[in-house]
Formats: structure tokens, C-alpha cells, sequence
């Protein structure tokens, strides 16, 4: 697993910082909301588990699933997998993602959430990789800005594999150019 990264790109050590100070910006924006943070599986998970700790405001937690990717591309379509338990209807619903790539998965799931009559949607990207941008969207917290790389670690994936890495790595291209 560990010779398929090409570089670190984020050490353990920096996820922990970017999760700290994310989670005491959230908790002092959210002081007194109706906070619901959303976890997009699966890729945001472990982001979510560590972000979660450093949030200090009473709030609660759903996942929902979504895919808009086939192997390294987008396909433009999003599929839901697995929808919310709760109903958000006025709740202040934090969507936390692990990248913000092209925006198409996050714009859509923004705009139904809305319609859901949510009282605010925000959205925590641990990263955000504005090359591929292809929708209008920006998220409200970010944690890293990145370069037009393919990640893995920390929940990121490539066919399932390399989540449970406990940083963020640049795939080799070799493993997907094949």
C-alpha cells in the first residue's frame, strides 16, 4: 500500500491542526443553532470522526451517500446510495466532505438539502481542489486547498482501497495509468 504513494501531501500531524481549528471556527459559528453534520460517505468519514471531537457545540449526525466518480473522473451523474435517517427540515446542516473536486456532487446535494427546507446548508471540505471545478459552488470551511494531484488516505480512496492510510498521499499514476 505504502509504495503507491508517490508523496505525502498531509501529514498526521497537520490533519490533526486543520481539524482543530476548523472545529473551533464550526463551534463558535454554530453556538446555539439546530446543528446537523452531515457526513458524505464514504471518503468523509474518518474527516468527520476527527472533526466531530474538536466541534464543541451540541449538535447530531447523519450520512448520507452519493457518487458522482468511476475509477479517477467524474461522470457528471449523481446517484444517491443512501439517504438521511433525519429530517433536516429547519436544521443548520453542515455537509462535511473530504474533497471538493469538481463541485457537481456537492452542488446537487446542496440543492436538495435546501429543498428539504433546511434553515442554512454549509460545507466543510477537508480539501478543495479548485482545477476541476465544474459547478459554481464554494465551500465555507476549508481545510487545505490542493493541486490537481490524485489523494489518497484519510478516507480517500482509490477503487476502495488506501482509506485507512493516516495521511493524505498522492497516488502514484502508475497504479491507475495501467
Amino acid at each position: 500500500m505504502e509504495k503507491d504513494v508517490k508523496d505525502i501531501l498531509i501529514s498526521e500531524q497537520e490533519l490533526k491542526q486543520i481539524c482543530k481549528q476548523l472545529g473551533e471556527q464550526i463551534t463558535r459559528d454554530y453556538q446555539g443553532k439546530k446543528l446537523l453534520v452531515v457526513s458524505v460517505l464514504k471518503g468523509a468519514v474518518v474527516f468527520m470522526a476527527d472533526l466531530l471531537r474538536e466541534i464543541k457545540c451540541e449538535c447530531i449526525i447523519d450520512f448520507i451517500a452519493v457518487s458522482s466518480y468511476s475509477g479517477t473522473k467524474t461522470t457528471g451523474v449523481v446517484k444517491f446510495k443512501k439517504d438521511l435517517d433525519i429530517d433536516p427540515d429547519g436544521m443548520d446542516i453542515l455537509i462535511v466532505e473530504d474533497i471538493l473536486d469538481s463541485g457537481v456532487t456537492l452542488s446537487y446535494l446542496s440543492s436538495v438539502l435546501m429543498g428539504r427546507n433546511a434553515n442554512s446548508i454549509k460545507i466543510c471540505t477537508l480539501l478543495d481542489k479548485p482545477a476541476n471545478r465544474r459547478a459554481d459552488i464554494k465551500a465555507d470551511y476549508v481545510g487545505k486547498t490542493i493541486p490537481d494531484e490524485f489523494v489518497i488516505g484519510y478516507g480517500l480512496d482509490y477503487n476502495e482501497k488506501y482509506r485507512n492510510l493516516p495521511y493524505v498521499g498522492i497516488l502514484s499514476p502508475s497504479v491507475y495509468e495501467k
